[in-house]
């Protein structure tokens, strides 16, 4: 199950967790990251109840909050095999994914998002959340395209690549 770090005074790096591909890649890139700076990394997941529009949909039997911990506690075991010595922690709150990021990075040394999430608009450059993000963030802001998958290792510098898995670098 996810937790609170106990200690938020350390240096963190918080990452924006929805299950997508950027989302993975950019808790990747996360733990390498820490690896090189001594910081933990802090997997946030947000969830919210689905916005309908006219008639609503009815939705049985789905807890959102076991959902959405189970997205994080999933991408933490898939990035934990490469973490190392790498503290790696998820917290999962209710609301506004932009919102919850930009509160959980309160104080942290950096944010790391995806490029693109779930979101509607696949052809978009960038998602409403990363935007909202770089535009908001009291700390730097670290955006991971979605060429950049959890299959690309980094380079010996602790650097994602801008190459598909198999492509020369």
């Amino acid at each position: 199950m996810t937790s609170q770090p106990e200690n938020r005074t350390e240096r963190r790096i918080v990452v924006g967790v929805d299950g997508s591909v950027p989302s993975k890649a950019a808790l990747a890139w996360a733990v390498s990251q820490a690896r090189l700076t001594g910081a933990v990394v802090e997997a946030v997941t947000a969830w919210e109840f689905p916005a309908t529009y006219g008639y609503p949909v009815p939705v049985m039997d789905v807890n959102w909050q076991d959902l959405a911990a189970q997205i994080c506690d999933e991408a933490i075991a898939t990035a934990s095999g490469s973490a190392g010595q790498v503290k790696i922690t998820g917290q999962v709150r209710e609301g506004n994914a932009a919102q919850v990021l930009l509160e959980e990075s309160a104080g942290a040394s950096l944010l790391v998002v995806g490029s693109r999430g779930h979101g509607g608009f696949a052809e978009a450059l960038l998602g409403s959340v990363g935007q909202h993000c770089v535009q908001h963030a009291t700390c730097p802001v670290v955006i991971i395209r979605d060429r950049v998958t959890s299959e690309s290792p980094p380079d010996e510098s602790g650097n994602m690549t801008d190459t598909e898995p198999g492509e020369p670098r």
